[in-house]
């Protein structure tokens, strides 16, 4: 793989949300595809600033999807602003401890102002790539992101670094292992012609989008277990059969990391 920070996608996506950063720009989600609207409970947000709240760029809410349990790591892949790290942190509580991975400068500078003024002491935020993460192998409980994979260009290194970092189960002591709860833009069935590509396009999270199908075997090939990819807004059997062959729609995506084989 070409050397990740001069590669193309990865630029254009950077300086897209970049921009978005620096000045400020409020939209209802990253993608512009008609298919994300109000994300998260109104309860979950009152303690967060307008400057976390305005901030959000995601397709879901995985903080609410995930099995997210009190003195957990949690690794957010893609944390923008922090919303979801900071959402996360009340769950994990004091004996938790949540990181933000973001490639964005702005975003990151962001982040960690917002933390700050929430004195969010148990959050932190890592300058770094999804395809290669600064965490260490097998130290974190649950990973979350929200509508950021689609960004990447080598997806399926992103899923083996997922792999890697998320803790394996013990029997012995009773723990759970690693679990994935993801928001995500997938399409149904491979990209629709009318869909437009480019770099551009890929910012706004259109091009880079996974078949459901793609996705589901992408982590299923990098060790994952008991992986769903389910529309946002209902089942896959009732919403899937109104989404227009090849068109990207939100999903919610889980996994979990199986006990290795004796």
């Amino acid at each position: 793989m070409s050397d990740i920070t001069s590669d193309p996608i990865h630029t254009a996506v950077r300086e897209h949300y970049g921009t978005i950063a620096r000045t400020q720009q409020s939209q209802d989600s990253c993608c512009s595809t008609g298919c994300c609207d109000s994300l998260y409970p109104a309860d979950q947000l009152t303690e967060l600033p307008s400057g976390v709240t305005d901030l959000s760029l995601g397709c879901g809410d995985p903080v609410s999807l995930a099995d997210i349990r009190e003195g957990d790591t949690v690794l957010d892949l893609g944390s923008g602003g922090g919303i979801d790290c900071f959402l996360a942190a009340k769950r994990v509580g004091p004996a938790g401890r949540v990181i933000g991975v973001d490639m964005t400068p702005e975003m990151l500078e962001r982040a960690r102002a917002n933390a700050v003024k929430l004195n969010a002491t148990n959050v932190e935020f890592r300058e770094g790539h999804i395809e290669a993460l600064p965490v260490e192998d097998g130290t974190v409980d649950v990973i979350i992101s929200n509508c950021v994979i689609n960004l990447s260009p080598d997806k399926p290194r992103v899923f083996r670094e997922m792999f890697r970092v998320l803790r394996s189960p013990d029997p012995a002591s009773g723990m759970a292992g690693g679990r994935v709860a993801v928001s995500d833009i997938v399409t149904n069935g491979p990209m629709s012609p009318l869909v437009a590509k480019g770099v551009e396009a890929w910012s706004e999270c259109l091009a880079g989008a996974l078949d459901a199908k793609d996705y589901r075997e992408g982590l299923e090939a990098a060790g994952f277990a008991d992986v769903t990819v389910t529309p946002k807004d209902g089942t896959a059997n009732t919403v899937l059969a109104r989404i227009p062959a090849g068109m990207p729609f939100s999903a919610m995506i889980t996994a979990r990391k199986p006990e290795a084989a004796r």
